[in-house]
């Protein structure tokens, strides 16, 4: 087996590879440093301009003379008489990649960025963490944890651009920035693409969405306490986590270029995005005015707005509840957008209305887990509802206090923001999980009642 048929073969099955539904082919390795390879992978059938589309995926590889069993599970494959690994899972070469950190190594083609004020521990092992779909993560003890990045393109990764500037500030709200890994060309015309980042570890009391679910079931588990009187009850967490998206928020608009929002134009992509996937999906035809409504709504307001760098895509499962308070993490931003896209200014109400949509889906999720009768179901959807309506409420209100009391104008916006946020929901339901796509459908036609 060749080099590029053993990359084909391991690639297909990888986890983090996004074409795993289109015909492609290894059209191209470039070999760096520290045994990185970036593997251009050609789709077909071309695009419509007779080009055909490419991704360019990283793979770490360890190489060994001898077979190594205790990574047997990430083989990769043989060629030129070595034995080939995903070096992710090789102890022995992630403390090669930490040892770069530290002493902030310039390499063949390879640059490792460290920045001050934390000194590496590297006696520390490190840990891959398993269920991550486009990345992979690894530990390296309590200290720090890496992130690699598998589709990899020029120009700054908006993750280790954000994450930066958020560090340099100070901000509570994310975990420090310690350094990041660039690959550069002889082509000084061509931007660096950036592969990894270092930044500290998090020691977590629960996951943002697990967090929000365990509260959901103990709510359900009490069948005569209102919300605010559950032992779980989410509501205090909410508001704080409201103030942290809007201090994170105040940050980046003094740190990042703003510019004018413009509201008729914002509407219109709205509209574009309802007409092209009513198109395709019919049950979303059948809900879709409240959606339209909203965005007329949008476009008829007369008020100055303001694109600023947001997340992108702002979710519970974005989110990390520590023993210091709430931080974000990920703020890669959409990952279906180019990335000169992601880079884009929007309105903070993206982010508000992601997460006001995530408070949505918690409480739906965990009901549509319970078998029940119809006369129970319709309690607990009661029950849902008003642990949505409460959560929302005290985010908003933790958003608040921390910008300006909320306008008229500010809720037709996240109005507007929240139904896109479903339209967009509908589409990725239908083609990954059918079967919920209740869930953003029900919110739209609730949209219509008035909530």
């Amino acid at each position: 087996m060749t080099r590029e048929e053993a990359l084909h073969a391991f690639i297909a099955e990888a986890r983090w590879f996004g074409g795993k539904d289109r015909p492609f082919t290894v059209t191209a390795v470039r070999e760096l440093a520290l045994g990185i390879h970036l593997v251009d992978v050609a789709y077909d059938p071309p695009t419509s301009s007779g080009r055909a589309t490419v991704d360019t995926y990283q793979l770490p590889i360890s190489s060994y003379d001898e077979p190594q069993e205790r990574i047997n599970h990430a083989f990769i494959g043989e060629w030129g008489g070595a034995f080939h690994y995903d070096a992710v899972h090789d102890r022995e070469s992630m403390a090669r990649w930490l040892e770069a950190f530290r002493d902030a190594r310039r390499l063949d083609g390879v640059t490792f960025h460290a920045l001050p004020g934390h000194d590496l521990d590297t006696t520390s092992h490190s840990t891959l963490f398993s269920g991550e779909q486009s990345n992979s993560s690894v530990a390296f003890g309590d200290d720090s944890l890496m992130k690699v990045f598998r589709r990899v393109t020029a120009g700054a990764n908006p993750d280790i651009e954000i994450h930066r500037v958020l560090t340099e500030a100070g901000s509570e709200h994310v975990a420090r920035l310690f350094g990041w890994v660039d690959a550069t060309s002889d082509d000084h015309d061509t931007a660096p693409v950036q592969l990894a980042m270092l930044q500290q570890f998090l020691r977590t009391v629960a996951e943002g969405w697990d967090f929000a679910l365990t509260s959901v079931r103990n709510l359900f588990a009490e069948a005569d306490l209102y919300p605010d009187e559950v032992g779980g009850d989410f509501a205090a967490e909410a508001e704080r986590l409201g103030v942290a998206v809007a201090e994170v928020h105040a940050v980046l608009r003094e740190h990042f270029p703003t510019e004018p929002l413009d509201l008729a134009a914002t509407a219109a992509a709205m509209h574009r995005r309802l007409d092209e996937a009513s198109a395709e999906i019919p049950e979303l035809a059948a809900v879709r005015a409240p959606a339209a409504e909203a965005f007329d709504r949008l476009a008829a307001l007369d008020v100055k707005a303001v694109a600023q760098r947001v997340h992108g895509d702002l979710h519970l499962g974005q989110t990390l509840r520590t023993s210091l308070g709430w931080k974000l993490v990920d703020f890669e931003g959409e990952p279906a957008k180019p990335l000169p896209e992601r880079a884009l200014p929007d309105s903070c109400w993206r982010d508000v209305a992601g997460m006001l949509r995530s408070f949505d889906y918690a409480a739906r999720t965990v009901l549509r887990d319970l078998a029940a009768d119809p006369d129970t179901n319709a309690q607990l959807a009661y029950r849902a509802e008003e642990w949505v309506q409460r959560n929302r409420t005290a985010f908003l209100e933790g958003y608040a206090s921390a910008t300006a009391p909320l306008t008229e104008p500010d809720q037709i916006m996240i109005d507007a923001y929240e139904l896109d946020k479903a339209v967009y929901e509908v589409g990725y339901e239908r083609r990954n999980r059918p079967t919920w796509l209740d869930i953003p459908l029900a919110a739209i036609a609730r949209a219509g009642e008035g909530r």
